[in-house]
């Protein structure tokens, strides 16, 4: 039975690291505005601000399982879903603002970064309690008229008078009233504060959202991406297996075909050392995973008990070599990468002449790849690349694909014959290893 995939979630993390930024952001453009403005930044306004921020924040982030409600949904469902939504929550996150706002006195209209003494010259303005605009005039006295000249006084002009040395404060006039109206017990001028701040957190909580939708389709691509890679896997492990496996019959095929050969003249004894030879060998190709990579030396082990076989049919033509470098002992190869290989030399060198034939194997390091090369000193004539790349069945082919389905075009498979004689293969692959 199939499962569904899990819908992938922002994680929690992200959702109050984005919240933290946009109340950030906002806490240091009103700060900003306000001292433009002509605004001091006083503690008792920036501390409610900051409590706004915390507030609002944590009122925002009691709506994201909503959100996450909507991730399913259609695009335009969703934007129809916000638009609305989005008008209560912001006059919420304005009601906040105003009752942590509501003890300071001298509230002008608007958001809370305008909160401060409004003084124009000596016209004081302040607000009473019903919210009625209170407008304080000085008092202005009308310019005495100037007494009458004495008689045989002289008409040159009195002398300017002398500046106090003292500033008196003028004395206060009569106040003006100004009323504003009131609504369900609120003045008209309180409520529209309200929803001016409301219409600026609207934009607020839109922004956000969007926010929130961009990091949840990106939540999507990542898993998206993360289960196509595990498709990629999958595919590439199921293509080494087959590979694998084609090996396994095919060395099998020639193995019986060799004991054959060996009860039909009544080898008895060799045919029964090749048999428990080959058990010990399928043992071991057998018994792990076949798309799990093999040291170095674990797959020349393979091709020694493979040579011990073959061995026993060619007792005095079959000889090997082996140097393998030190420093690419532990490199990691896929397993039985060499038996094709090593298999066409004992099928197209050492059984098709009477004479001794040398099988090398060499491994060396070349910066940061692993050389492997197979060659041999047998009969070349007969021996065309072509010819033994397609008529070997799975060898060489074989071996070209599970290197490129293994390392890609990092993996590369070159054969030829050699100019004194013989055919060689070489492999190069990532040198991969833990110790090297």
């Amino acid at each position: 039975m199939s499962h569904a995939a899990p819908f992938p979630r922002v994680p929690a993390r992200t959702v109050l690291l984005s919240l933290a930024a946009l109340w950030a952001c906002y806490f240091i453009v009103a700060s900003l505005r306000g001292l433009v403005m002509g605004f001091d930044l006083d503690w008792p306004i920036l501390s409610r601000r900051l409590t706004i921020c915390i507030v609002s924040m944590l009122v925002m982030a009691a709506v994201w399982p909503l959100l996450q409600l909507l991730e399913r949904k259609s695009g335009g469902a969703r934007l129809a879903i916000v638009l609305v939504g989005a008008l209560p929550l912001s006059l919420a996150l304005s009601v906040v603002n105003d009752v942590i706002f509501a003890d300071l006195q001298h509230r002008a209209y608007g958001d809370e970064e305008d909160v401060a003494a409004m003084k124009a010259g000596n016209v004081r303005i302040s607000r009473d309690e019903a919210g009625n605009i209170l407008v304080d005039l000085p008092k202005i006295n009308p310019p005495a008229p100037p007494a009458p000249p004495l008689p045989g006084a002289s008409e040159e002009p009195p002398p300017p008078p002398t500046p106090p040395t003292e500033e008196v404060p003028p004395e206060r006039g009569a106040a003006i009233t100004i009323k504003t109206g009131s609504f369900l017990g609120y003045n008209i001028g309180h409520w529209a504060a309200i929803a001016d701040t409301a219409f600026g957190r609207y934009f607020l909580v839109l922004a956000w959202a969007a926010l929130y939708f961009a990091l949840a389709k990106a939540e999507e691509a990542r898993a998206a991406e993360r289960r196509e890679g595990e498709y990629r896997r999958a595919a590439e492990a199921a293509e080494l297996r087959s590979l694998r496996y084609q090996v396994n019959p095919h060395f099998l095929f020639n193995t019986l075909n060799s004991l054959s050969a060996l009860v039909m003249v009544g080898r008895q004894d060799d045919a029964e050392e090749m048999i428990q030879t080959l058990s010990t060998f399928y043992r071991r190709t057998l018994s792990g995973d076949p798309t799990n990579d093999l040291s170095l030396v674990d797959e020349i082990e393979l091709q020694r008990l493979y040579f011990a076989i073959e061995a026993v049919r060619f007792p005095n033509r079959l000889l090997t070599h082996i140097d393998v470098d030190e420093a690419v002992r532990d490199a990691k190869v896929p397993g039985m990468i060499l038996q094709p290989i090593v298999e066409n030399s004992v099928k197209y060198a050492v059984a098709a002449t009477q004479q001794p034939v040398t099988i090398a194997i060499e491994a060396r390091r070349e910066g940061g790849q692993l050389v492997i090369t197979v060659h041999d000193d047998g009969p070349g004539g007969s021996r065309d690349p072509k010819v033994r790349a397609e008529g070997c069945g799975i060898g060489l082919a074989n071996v070209r694909d599970r290197l490129r389905a293994r390392y890609g075009e990092a993996g590369t498979l070159t054969f030829g014959k050699l100019p004194g004689g013989g055919f060689a293969t070489v492999l190069r692959m990532p040198l991969e290893a833990g110790n090297v």
